[in-house]
């Protein structure tokens, strides 16, 4: 372990791996990922994605806010996105999940870049399924451009988890949602959150992918804030609950 973290009742460990495994008869690299692991045996998983240009460290502050880890016993893994250059960005290299071509998003994407971070993080959810913990009890998150991937592939796996999360961001590729989404995935649920004045993905495209979500059969359940491009005190405290509500254990 490269070092622990105790605050109050927040105890967790955290580490960097790289490391590659073999899956279906492929060596297959697992993206670079910060691990908070709680002090007992994992009983659930979240699994984070950060927004463009930034890393998984976006997030980890959030984390001890959550009452995730020793609380309920999961571990939170945040995966560091790939550099890559970014046409909006002037071609600037930087993490990035897929290139971002226009800021008329959904008119013009890049699909090659979406599906290679699918398989990238299908790699890191087959890791903790063969680690012990079901799709059942793992969370998708994502921020952004994080979320988008957390939704994209989410609705495309074809098991269902425990839920997915999606903050501050649209459905990629939502035409291909109707032939793509698994029968499965219809009964994950689903948060999206949203800025009422976000300048960079607007509101409008957000209500969008909630609309062909829900035409589809999916169950969304739909927040808005008054805050730009970000995360607010009220949000933290919803997304604690509706965690909670997916990942406290049965009892009974």
């Amino acid at each position: 372990m490269a070092g622990s973290i105790k605050s109050g009742q927040y105890t967790a460990y955290l580490q960097q791996t790289q490391c590659r495994r073999k899956l279906r008869g492929m060596t297959t690299r697992i993206l670079d990922a910060i691990e908070i692991n709680p002090a007992q045996q994992p009983q659930a998983c979240l699994i984070w994605l950060h927004g463009l240009g930034a890393d998984g460290h976006d997030f980890e502050p959030l984390i001890p806010e959550l009452h995730l880890v020793n609380e309920i016993g999961v571990r939170v893994v945040l995966p560091h996105a790939p550099p890559r250059p970014v046409t909006i960005n002037g071609g600037m290299v930087m993490r990035a999940w897929y290139d971002v071509l226009s800021t008329e998003f959904g008119n013009a994407e890049d699909g090659s870049g979406i599906r290679q971070s699918e398989q990238e993080l299908l790699t890191l959810i087959a890791r903790e399924v063969a680690n012990g913990i079901p799709a059942e009890r793992i969370v998708l998150a994502g921020f952004s451009q994080g979320g988008a991937m957390a939704l994209h592939t989410g609705v495309r796996y074809p098991r269902a988890f425990a839920g997915i999360l999606a903050l501050s961001c649209y459905l990629p590729l939502a035409e291909s949602l109707a032939r793509e989404g698994s029968e499965a995935s219809r009964t994950v649920p689903i948060m999206m959150a949203h800025g009422v004045a976000d300048p960079l993905i607007p509101l409008a495209l957000a209500e969008q992918s909630r609309d062909r979500l829900r035409r589809q059969g999916y169950t969304v359940d739909w927040y808005s804030y008054p805050m730009p491009h970000a995360v607010c005190p009220q949000e933290i405290r919803d997304l604690r609950d509706w965690l909670e509500k997916r990942l406290v254990p049965a009892t009974g």
